[in-house]
Formats: structure tokens, sequence, C-alpha cells
């Protein structure tokens, strides 16, 4: 992750929250009255977001220190302490919530692709997300991916081309959309043919395209459509596909299968914090 941008998201994170102040520990606690605290994971999973604590504190307090425990994409079992914090009550009170929302949805991302990379242990086929995230979270969702052991598709649209359904049945033809573009943007830049059928995978080989998704496709029709595909294109599976039904796909023969779900649909990994006096 990009650290100025991660500090660019918590300044405006930080901001919805704590809007003009935390009155209730500016009420409570006398300024610089200080205490020690500790975040710990309250079950099982990968943790995602060390930049976000060490940043996130930072921002709220410079006299906040933070001594990290767990790094990014460690299996940590419930219980097991991710950063050790030393700092005014009043300011490490100020900044939890937003560094906790934010850490446990990312360790649940990681969490979730690194259950959905075991469903695919020993296969070639690698795991990786869609643009289906939250908006103003995707690095922070992104990069939960990769701390799971997944890979990123495209960051952002102009990441390349990827011509989908609607684009195909808005200009006419798989090989006129992939041959305009080819001749728009040359060589350097990837692009991706979204195919529904043996037609459209034969069309897509022929236009010349890089990497070819079939989507929405059960095993056995992806397993007949990877044939089609000579091996220097990339091939993509997607669509349809969860954890629940992943592991039937495993042995299909595509490159890459990406899930929506492992960044629209995931349960936040329980962590906490917890503080005592100093």
């Amino acid at each position: 992750m990009n650290r100025l941008k991660v500090r660019q998201d918590l300044e405006r994170f930080f901001i919805e929250d704590i809007a003009s102040g935390d009155l209730t520990s500016q009420l409570l606690f006398q300024k610089g009255q200080m205490a020690r605290g500790k975040l710990f994971v309250k079950e099982s999973g990968v943790f995602a977001g060390e930049m976000v604590i060490v940043e996130g504190f930072k921002l709220v307090s410079e006299d906040i220190q933070v001594e990290m425990v767990a790094r990014d994409g460690e299996w940590l079992e419930a219980g097991d302490t991710i950063a050790a914090l030393t700092g005014p009550v009043a300011s490490i009170l100020e900044g939890e919530r937003v560094i906790l929302n934010l850490i446990q949805r990312m360790s649940g991302i990681a969490t979730q692709t690194n259950e959905a990379k075991k469903l695919l242990e020993g296969d070639s086929t690698q795991v990786c997300d869609t643009r289906k995230t939250t908006p103003g979270l995707r690095m922070f969702e992104k990069y939960a991916v990769r701390c799971g052991g997944g890979a990123n598709h495209r960051m952002t649209l102009d990441g390349g081309v990827m011509i989908k359904d609607n684009h195909i049945a808005m200009y006419g033809s798989i090989h006129q959309a992939v041959q305009h573009v080819r001749e728009a943007l040359g060589p350097m830049t990837k692009i991706e043919v979204e195919t529904e059928s043996a037609d459209q995978v034969k069309a897509a080989v022929e236009a010349g395209a890089d990497i070819i998704m079939f989507d929405n496709r059960t095993p056995d029709e992806v397993k007949e459509l990877v044939t089609l595909v000579p091996e220097h294109i990339v091939t993509e599976a997607s669509g349809g596909i969860s954890l629940r039904n992943l592991a039937s796909y495993k042995g299909c023969g595509v490159d890459f299968i990406s899930l929506g779900a492992l960044t629209h649909s995931v349960k936040g990994l329980d962590i906490s914090l917890e503080m005592e006096v100093q």
C-alpha cells in the first residue's frame, strides 16, 4: 500500500468519526493521562493492516507508541497479540474505532482469501479478486487479498482492457472490438475478453486476446472451453464462484479463478483493544 495514500484516507476516516472531538474521553480523562493497551485477535485468522495501525495511531497523536508484534499475512490464533500500545488514554480511544474497523475487515478478507487458496491447494490455478470492492476501501481490501495469498485483478478501469458481454453486445463483435482496441493502444496493454460459449472463445482466440475469461460456466464447461485456448493465452474462470463451490473447479485448467466474494461478502475478523492504566 502507498503510505501517503494510507495516511490521506485515514485522515478522512478520522474526520468522519471524531468530528470535533471524542466527547466522552475528553470529559473523563485528564490531558496527558497515560495507559498501556494491546490489540489482539479473538478468533484465529490471517492478520492484515500493519500500516493502518502504525500510521493511524501516529496521526491521532505523536505521543502514542506502537510496537507491532504480528506481521501482515501472518496466521494468528485466538488470543494472540497484534500490537502493544503506550500513550495518552484519550488519544488511544479516539483512534480505536476507525483502526479496528479497518483491520477487522482487512483481516477478514485475508482470512477468506487464505481459505480459498487452501481449497485449490496442489493446483496451479491462482485465486484473485475483482473490482467488487467497497467504495473508498479498494486499496485496503485488495492489499488484504495479497496478504491472504491471493492475486489482484485490475485495480482500476485503466489497469487493462476487459471486453465484457455488454461491450460486445453494444459494439457488435469480439473480433472488431479487440481489433479496435489493439490499434488504439498497441501491444503493451493486455486485452481480456469475457466469453460464455465455445463460439465466443474461438472468436477471442482468433482476435488475439491476451486473456480469456469463462463467465458463469460450470466446472465441466470450463474444462471443455479451456481446451480451445492456446497455451500462450491466459485463462480465467469467474462468475457464480464462491467458497461453497470453489473446490469443484480444482483441476479445471485455468490460470486464475476470480471471486468477488473475497471482498464483497466477508465477515470481519474479531479483533479487540484491551487497556490498562500505566
